[in-house]
């Protein structure tokens, strides 16, 4: 019945820096609406097959992270070279966490925070 993911919503409170963070990552705006009826903005994002739906809007609460809620807990992305990953991200004057192995796999990842502090995970 699934064939795959289609997209991956992101609720985000500042366009610019929503923008800069993903495409620090890599991933390119394909496509854009602004809803003056629902004063927001969709802007679709896409890298490697992979899809983001932005919403960028004023007055959401911010996430729910110390201590964590029940839901999305975080969202992975598979990279080639982790450790090469991490330093673009420092060089774009992001804080991302140690670079560390996974338990399970012994594969390089590390956890950087969106600008709305979703933790994104980045795995080889």
């Amino acid at each position: 019945m699934l064939k795959g993911l289609h997209h991956i919503a992101i609720l985000a409170s500042d366009r610019a820096e929503t923008l800069a963070f993903y495409e620090a990552l890599g991933f390119v705006v394909t496509e854009n609406h602004v809803r003056a009826e629902r004063k927001d903005e969709i802007i679709f994002m896409e890298q490697a097959g992979v899809v983001l739906e932005l919403f960028i809007s004023a007055g959401n609460p911010p996430r729910v992270s110390f201590p964590e809620a029940y839901g999305l807990r975080h969202v992975a992305f598979r990279v080639e070279d982790a450790s090469a990953a991490r330093e673009v991200l420092i060089r774009k004057g992001y804080a991302p966490q140690e670079l560390r192995h996974d338990t399970f796999t012994g594969d390089a990842m590390f956890f950087v925070m969106d600008p709305d502090g979703l933790p994104i995970e980045i795995h080889e």
